[in-house]
């Protein structure tokens, strides 16, 4: 499922009469952003004067802008199969659907709002505003009340909770949205949509509920192997599964910790149960940070040991995000048994290295 990450500048005034002056509309597939459109637009309409005070947009930039008619059909294009992410996106689907009423036109498209999510998967934070927020959790912000630079903001906070969300909120609704579609008989297509990096993919039933939790250095390799399997139990995963969704993790040693994370948080019916002996484990320091190679080659994965004890994981573009302790502390994925986390990761420096480690 695709993800039109999307932000409007208005000219403000009567409700349900405002015009759109810019538009940004990235398309991001859980992974990278695969395709964008940013254009300012002609709104037809007088620009209220405190929008011009907070967006610096006023009616003589827009004189030979185009008109919301003539890039219609390219937001239209953009955003087909997609679910609408928006910060507020009540407001900017309302007003996007308000211009395409005015051309004649019933624009319907499925939303996630990522106020709403960052108040479920970040917490007790003292402001949810994108400026705010971004701020507490180290995402960089330029042309601030901007369509495309809160645009761009609002893709890279999305991500944040995308790693934040290991109740799968975000995937299953989108699962949900798209599950018309038989997918019996369709197992190449599925492969077809696979990467051949590191991570973890995850088997579902129709409803999004997660059947089956794989991973591996080569998820469509690791993928079909499972399509290959001819057992009982296998049989009995493949007839029930619907749909198959992956996260990159870059790293192999977050493919290894997540792992067991998600198949503990999770409890799929199809992966096999294991008796684990968990023994206390001691690093070599007992404060560090790993840093290792991200799920792209601007991007770092960043594990975090303190009082030897494993605090969680994250990913940054950013080396003051990890060098900023409480910044890297707000952006981790905390876990809930550093018990087994810590035998993992003890047991994979013993025979594998990592980019760099920090000891603090």
């Amino acid at each position: 499922m695709n993800f039109a990450i999307i932000d409007v500048e208005t000219t403000g005034g009567k409700f349900n009469e405002e015009g759109i002056t810019e538009v940004a509309i990235h398309k991001f597939d859980g992974q990278n952003v695969i395709d964008s459109f940013v254009s300012l637009i002609n709104p037809e309409r007088e620009i209220q004067p405190f929008v011009v005070n907070l967006t610096g947009i006023n009616s003589k930039m827009l004189k030979n802008a185009p008109k919301f008619y003539e890039v219609a059909k390219r937001i239209i294009e953009i955003t087909d199969d997609c679910v609408m992410v928006a910060h507020n996106s009540s407001f900017d689907y309302r007003v996007v659907r308000n211009e395409f009423s005015r051309l004649g036109y019933q624009f319907e498209i499925p939303t996630l709002c990522t106020v709403e999510l960052s108040k479920i998967l970040l917490p007790d934070l003292e402001s949810y505003s994108l400026g705010k927020l971004c701020r507490t959790i180290g995402i960089p912000m330029s042309d601030r009340h901007r369509a495309n630079g809160d645009a761009l903001a609002t893709v890279k906070l999305f991500q944040v909770l995308l790693q934040k969300d290991k109740d799968k909120l975000i995937v299953k609704s989108t699962i949900k949205i798209g599950n018309q579609r038989d997918l019996s008989g369709k197992l190449l297509s599925i492969l077809d949509t696979l990467p051949v990096q590191s991570g973890l993919f995850y088997f579902h039933r129709f409803n999004g509920d997660i059947l089956y939790i794989g991973k591996g250095k080569n998820i469509q390799k690791v993928v079909n192997q499972v399509f290959l399997r001819t057992s009982n139990r296998n049989r009995s995963l493949l007839k029930e599964m619907n749909s198959v969704t992956f996260e990159l993790t870059g790293s192999e040693l977050i493919a290894n910790i997540k792992f067991e994370e998600e198949v503990s948080t999770h409890k799929p019916k199809h992966n096999k149960s294991k008796k684990t002996t968990v023994h206390k484990v001691a690093f070599n320091h007992e404060n560090m940070i790993l840093i290792d190679k991200g799920r792209n080659l601007e991007e770092k994965s960043v594990v975090l040991i303190e009082n030897n004890d494993f605090q969680g994981f994250a990913y940054t573009e950013l080396s003051h995000q990890f060098n900023n302790l409480e910044i890297l502390k707000s952006l981790i994925n905390k876990t809930n048994d550093s018990m087994i986390q810590n035998m993992i990761i003890k047991k994979y420096l013993s025979g594998n290295t990592v980019e760099k480690i920090i000891r603090f």
